[in-house]
């Protein structure tokens, strides 16, 4: 083969893959989407609007975006933070490897450990009952109330906090100190630092942790299934929930239609994201 194609044969493995394993799964959800589950007859796009019309749906959209929404501003911004703060240190590489530590962890011990402390006789009723703040009813639940949510979105933080902090440190580490240096030769604060020298030079680094985030946004389902089951508290009923209980029950025709809606939504975010982060707009 001319050498001048020869990169095709090393693409070819992963191609190959992408295309058996993503591609042609996705195109066949996508042709079920317009088919009846049982009989696969073509229903147009009947499903669609049959999901569109689940108020299940609904709730696990609009808690899913909740979720989203609250978090990641709060995981970038947390990260950042620490990751200044840590590269001040020279010891900072042990504070990265104890922030990567929650990633290790298997999801059922984090499971275990939420029922422990937030059961109706878990640690944190057994603190609130000695300070005198139960109410007379008794401990809650705290997993069976609007507090799930919250609790959901510790969680998130708390696994996801360590390859922030380590990907804000590699684009922190990135910037030329000479850049600081000259700043602050020139009488600028540090606040002036971050904002003028240092935040703009981690613009790239922004785009990929909010890729990745958003990205993991939508992989909590395991932790709320393990604690919560199929029929968790409906602020945390995401779209995992409704996926899982159709599959179950087999309404796959309806479960690809949302699938599609899904991943044409999370398409068009990154998308937009790249479009927003673009460093060459008029290209």
């Amino acid at each position: 083969m001319n050498r001048k194609y020869a990169w095709i044969l090393f693409l070819l493995p992963s191609l190959l893959g992408v295309t058996v394993f993503c591609l042609l799964p996705f195109l066949d959800v996508v042709r079920r989407s317009f088919l009846t589950a049982v009989t696969g007859e073509w229903n147009g796009v009947g499903n669609y609007l049959a999901v569109f019309q689940n108020q299940a749906f609904q709730l696990a959209v609009k808690n899913t975006v909740r979720f989203t929404l609250v978090c990641l501003p709060l995981l970038i911004g947390t990260g950042l933070f620490l990751a200044v703060q840590i590269s001040k240190f020279r010891q900072g590489q042990w504070l990265k490897s104890l922030f990567l530590f929650p990633m290790a962890i298997p999801a059922a011990a984090v499971v275990l450990v939420w029922k422990m402390v937030f059961s109706e006789g878990g640690f944190l009723n057994g603190a609130l009952s000695m300070l005198h703040m139960l109410p007379e009813g008794g401990g809650t639940d705290f997993m069976g109330t609007g507090a799930a949510f919250w609790v959901l979105v510790f969680s998130y933080l708390w696994k996801n906090l360590g390859y922030t902090v380590v990907l804000w440190l590699a684009g922190i580490l990135a910037v030329p100190r000479e850049m600081l240096e000259a700043a602050r030769l020139d009488g600028a604060g540090e606040r002036q630092c971050f904002w003028k020298v240092l935040f703009p030079n981690l613009k790239g680094m922004l785009y990929t942790i909010t890729v990745l985030s958003f990205l993991n946004s939508f992989k909590v389902f395991r932790e709320a299934y393990l604690v919560a089951g199929s029929y968790p508290h409906e602020s945390m009923y995401l779209l995992q929930h409704l996926f899982n209980n159709w599959f179950v029950n087999l309404d796959l025709d309806k479960m690809a239609a949302a699938a599609v809606c899904t991943g044409c939504v999370l398409l068009a975010v990154i998308l937009l994201l790249g479009k927003i982060w673009d460093p060459d707009p008029g290209r």
